[in-house]
């Protein structure tokens, strides 16, 4: 991970597919003005990335930002990677077929860049995978893969699969910092995304990063960000706000030397702000 990085870096998966680093995350987003004008402000930024998911009931909202962005800025469909998941209730073959043409006809789009199945829920994940093989071997998604997988949930789902899942999309940050399941994912080519890479928020008075926030003139979550880069993580911090869009997206002036990203590895205190993957009901 090198400074000659951009904001349309982007990373390339297992099957050859490319994968902007950084993406606009819309979690807890309502439906509305507030959620069209942010996907519309980071296309305009510069983010060719938006990530969304059926359970967050916004699938229109993006998919109008989406349209209104495209016609404004000049840029096609082709332009843009934007993913979306299967929810728990979906999880199921037919049902997960289902549930994909659900969200295409929300977001208005003929395909998706990549569908992840959004939790892994024992004894349902692997006919889910199944129908998403079926939607990529048909042209339908150009990539597939999971979120909230741990090493287990992963092996398990692999042992009768076809394919190996091209990404996996896990809470990550540096309270957090998921070192088993990111040397499992290198070695098995999969790629990590972080969801709240800033902790919901939790981090933005840290000493230690604000220590080093200051030494580089920078913002804690630029730091936080940048320290998900550099560890080769894609990431999709979630604002409404077009200042701190920018900010977010303001990651390429400047690098972590080794030491500091040292420091930021030994907060890792295997804390979670989400649910538990191996002990959650929903």
């Amino acid at each position: 991970m090198t400074q000659q990085l951009h904001l349309q870096s982007t990373t390339e998966l297992s099957n050859g597919v490319r994968m902007p680093w950084l993406g606009l995350g819309v979690f807890q987003v309502e439906e509305g003005a507030e959620l069209v004008e942010a996907v519309k402000a980071a296309i305009r930024f510069g983010y060719r990335s938006v990530d969304t998911a059926a359970i967050y009931g916004n699938e229109s909202g993006v998919g109008q930002g989406i349209r209104e962005a495209l016609a404004e800025n000049g840029l096609s469909r082709e332009d843009l990677f934007v993913t979306s998941k299967v929810w728990n209730a979906d999880l199921g073959y037919e049902s997960t077929l289902a549930a994909y043409e659900t969200s295409l006809r929300k977001l208005g789009l003929d395909y998706l860049d990549l569908y992840l199945i959004h939790w892994p829920v024992a004894g349902k994940y692997k006919d889910a995978w199944r129908a998403l093989e079926k939607l990529y071997k048909e042209g339908r998604v150009r990539a597939i893969g999971v979120s909230n997988f741990q090493v287990h949930h992963l092996e398990d789902l692999m042992a009768g699969a076809e394919a190996k899942p091209m990404v996996n999309q896990v809470e990550f940050h540096p309270l957090l910092s998921q070192k088993e399941l990111r040397r499992y994912a290198a070695e098995q080519g999969i790629q990590l995304e972080a969801w709240s890479p800033l902790m919901q928020g939790r981090l933005l008075d840290h000493p230690v990063l604000k220590e080093i926030a200051a030494r580089h003139g920078k913002s804690i979550a630029q730091v936080i960000l940048r320290w998900d880069l550099q560890h080769g993580v894609v990431t999709i911090p979630k604002s409404t706000k077009e200042s701190r869009i920018a900010e977010n997206g303001s990651l390429f002036d400047f690098e972590l030397s080794a030491g500091e990203m040292a420091e930021i590895d030994g907060l890792n205190r295997d804390e979670r702000v989400g649910p538990d993957p191996d002990n959650f009901d929903f």
